[in-house]
Order: C-alpha cells, then sequence, then structure tokens
C-alpha cells in the first residue's frame, strides 16, 4: 500500500475534547486544512475506525476534496466510558457534538452519521440548524431501538456470563464485542439513559436542510426510514441493496451517494 493511501486509511492518534461535564471525546481528523468539513459520527457498539475508516469514507470522502471529522461519542472507542445511566441521553450526545464544533471554531459542517450517529443528527440538525449545512443520516428512525434490550439479562451477561436469552439482546450484545476496547457495561448504561430520550424523529418537524437518508433493503426499519424522507422539505432516500442494519455502513452505494450528495453542497 503506498504512503499516501495508507495515510488516508490509518487512525491517527486521537484528539481530545472536554465534554460540559467532564469527559474525553475522542475526535480524529483527515484531509486538507482548508477543506469543507464532514463530521462523521458512528452508531452504537462502533467507532469512528470501524464505521467511518474501515469502510473507506475516510478514504472516499478526502479523495473528493473534503476534510474529515470523526467522533468516537461517549461510551465508545477512545473515549471516556462511563458506566452510569445518567451519563447519556440525548441532550447530552447533541451537546457533546457542539462542543467539538465549538472548540474546532467550525460554525457550519456536512455531517455524515448513521444508526445512533444518524438520529443524533436529526435532533442536532432540528436544533441548531445554522451549524448543519447538508447532512445524511443512514439507519434511522430507529430512535430507542436500546429500549427492546433486558438491561438484567445484559448486565448478568457482562458480569458473570450468563447466557442471553432474548434474541435482541443477544445480537446487541454480540455487535457489542465484535468491536475491539468496547466496554459492554458502559454500553448497557447507554441504552439505559437513553430510555429517557426522545424516541424515533419527529416527522411532524423534521430538518430543513438538504437531508439524505440511506437505509439497507434488508433493515426492518426501512419503509419507516422512506416516510421520513418524504416528511422532510428537502429529503432525499437511497436504498442500499441487500444491506441489513449492522452492515450498511460498509456499502459501496452508501458511499458514493454520500460523496455526491456533498459535493453537490459545495
Amino acid at each position: 500500500m503506498s504512503s499516501a493511501l495508507l495515510a488516508l486509511t490509518e487512525m491517527p492518534s486521537p484528539q481530545y475534547v472536554m465534554s460540559a461535564d467532564g469527559r474525553r471525546i475522542a475526535t480524529y481528523l483527515w484531509g486538507e486544512e482548508d477543506a469543507p468539513v464532514v463530521m462523521c459520527v458512528h452508531g452504537f457498539a462502533s467507532s469512528s475506525r470501524d464505521n467511518w475508516a474501515n469502510t473507506g469514507w475516510v478514504r472516499d470522502l478526502t479523495r473528493a476534496g473534503f476534510r474529515v471529522l470523526a467522533v468516537d461519542q461517549r461510551g465508545h472507542g477512545a473515549s471516556d466510558k462511563p458506566h452510569e445511566a445518567r451519563a447519556y441521553g440525548m441532550d447530552t450526545l447533541v451537546n457533546d457534538l457542539v462542543t467539538v464544533l465549538d472548540t474546532y471554531m467550525l460554525d457550519t459542517v456536512h455531517y455524515a452519521g448513521y444508526s445512533l450517529g444518524g438520529r443524533v443528527g436529526w435532533q442536532l440538525a432540528v436544533l441548531l440548524p445554522h451549524r448543519i449545512d447538508r447532512a445524511v443520516l443512514g439507519g434511522i428512525p430507529d430512535g430507542r431501538p436500546l429500549a427492546r434490550l433486558q438491561l438484567d439479562q445484559a448486565r448478568a451477561y457482562a458480569e458473570h456470563g450468563t447466557p442471553v436469552e432474548d434474541q435482541v439482546t443477544l445480537n446487541y450484545c454480540t455487535v457489542a464485542e465484535r468491536v475491539a476496547g468496547n466496554d459492554l457495561r458502559a454500553l448497557i448504561a447507554l441504552a439505559e439513559g437513553m430510555r429517557f430520550a426522545d424516541s424515533d424523529p419527529d416527522p411532524a418537524s423534521p430538518p430543513q436542510q438538504q437531508i439524505l437518508f440511506a437505509t439497507g433493503s434488508e433493515d426492518a426499519i426501512l419503509a419507516q426510514s422512506r416516510r421520513l424522507a418524504d416528511a422532510a422539505p428537502h429529503g432525499s432516500f437511497v436504498e442500499l441493496p441487500d444491506r441489513h442494519h449492522f452492515n450498511a455502513p460498509g456499502s459501496r452505494v452508501f458511499r458514493e451517494s454520500a460523496v455526491e450528495f456533498f459535493t453537490a453542497g459545495r
């Protein structure tokens, strides 16, 4: 692999931003300093490396002339991973991103988010529309998927190795454990904290920006995602062939559609 290509795909050292409640939030930068910025925010139990670097998003966005600012959400990646449910919630996750934008002195950015990152991106775009120019929101509107976890079973598994009987809980535990460095107890705390967050995005109050929605053809929320795109005044939709919720970030159709969408906004 050439040194130029390696620079587009490897993970730089994290740069830490301190949140309002004193948590370290890990951020990563690729691309030219004067290029337009795309903030990339991953899904539940994932990370910037897993969602954006390893899948080719960083490579494709930087090649297209963008600067990528990726964020490990609290509880994930190299960010702090508190075990208390009170450390998580939609307002907290949105505020973390605002703090990142302020720290980097970025008034407005493009936004790419998947699953939990997409849900947080919707909220950020609605609450602070002047901070988000265009947004790609993948794998929403499943706003409370974590509410379906059986927390007692997940905790028993994390603490004692007790087999998980509930299939949804087992699926999420399996996904959580496949990413190196994940802390299952922190992710369980996030799941508990998010139960008090807003539910699915409100189609009656959508973002007013240009929004590209993307969902896998095998994802159970496909029809809901289409309805959100229809409700957004400047929404569009792309279906990702043969992809389900957990493997959609690696879709070439997803990456290419996002790059084209952001490029059209220059």
